[in-house]
């Protein structure tokens, strides 16, 4: 298919709009950060004496450090637990198809019409029943549970599209259902358990609702729980909470822009077949 120059042009402009629309909030936010303490800028300005030192006050005044620590701990408790699951489920869902396999994915498939807010009340007396009320297994287990939906669909996406002639020739070789499943297909879909794993990552560092109401110690939230710290009895001070905004959000960022080729590759992976 021929493009022709216009729409080339079209397609810039609309990508370059996008991309500003995209970057002005972090801009925003970034030329905040860098305001005297107690002040509430306006606009984007670039402040005539930036505070660099907003950064460090956020830092200390969060606890930033054993957060940070906890963070990691929650995370390695989702996501490869996550990962396991989903690959799993999506095997059967996507290969194996036993009997009434449609009318339970259906059942999965629902889960993604529940939204965090409409099910934190009931959460939070189910996790107090077990025991398990401020402690990082009241963030981790809800998690695994809450991200299983779209886990799950993401994996049996790669698995229905995976070519039947693979698996038909690693049987006629003897491999049985275990062995077609951890020799033929997880290694097929490390794109899509990477790209999965950087999607639980995100969203993992990023929880902050579960955080706030199941645990009430700070130490032990995530990342995203540090933002509570900024908020005061009389006020709340702006540039200190954006400086701190931006330490929360640097690693997703990073780790976003290590992976994004894994990412894209995975996202268009099934859309040419052959």
């Amino acid at each position: 298919m021929i493009v022709s120059i216009r729409e080339k042009l079209i397609g810039r402009v609309l990508l370059i709009a996008l991309m500003l629309i995209t970057l002005v909030p972090f801009v925003a936010i970034f030329t905040t950060a860098l305001a005297p303490a107690g002040t509430y800028p306006s606009g984007i300005t670039w402040p005539s004496h930036p505070q660099w030192h907003n950064f460090v006050n956020a830092f200390n005044a969060a606890n930033m450090g054993k957060l940070l620590w906890s963070s990691v701990l929650i995370v390695l408790g989702v996501v490869p637990a996550s990962l396991l699951f989903a690959v799993m489920a999506g095997f059967a869902f996507g290969y194996l198809r036993p009997p009434g396999h449609r009318f339970v994915y259906l059942l999965i498939v629902l889960g993604l019409t529940l939204p965090f807010e409409g099910i934190i009340t009931p959460l939070y007396y189910q996790v107090r029943d077990f025991g398990l009320l401020n402690t990082r297994w009241a963030i981790i287990l809800p998690l695994i549970a809450l991200f299983m939906p779209f886990s799950v669909l993401w994996m049996r996406a790669h698995f229905v599209n995976v070519p039947e002639e693979l698996s038909e020739a690693a049987s006629l070789d003897g491999a049985n259902t275990w062995q077609l499943f951890w020799r033929v297909h997880v290694p097929l879909a490390k794109p899509a358990l990477s790209s999965l794993a950087i999607l639980l990552f995100l969203w993992t560092w990023n929880q902050f609702l579960l955080a706030i109401v199941l645990v009430d110690d700070p130490g032990k939230r995530t990342m995203a729980g540090a933002l509570g710290a900024f908020q005061g009895q009389y006020g709340t001070d702006i540039p200190t909470l954006c400086a701190g905004a931006l330490l929360i959000m640097a690693p997703t960022i990073v780790i976003f822009i290590i992976f994004q080729r894994r990412f894209a590759a995975a996202l268009l992976q099934g859309s040419v077949k052959g």
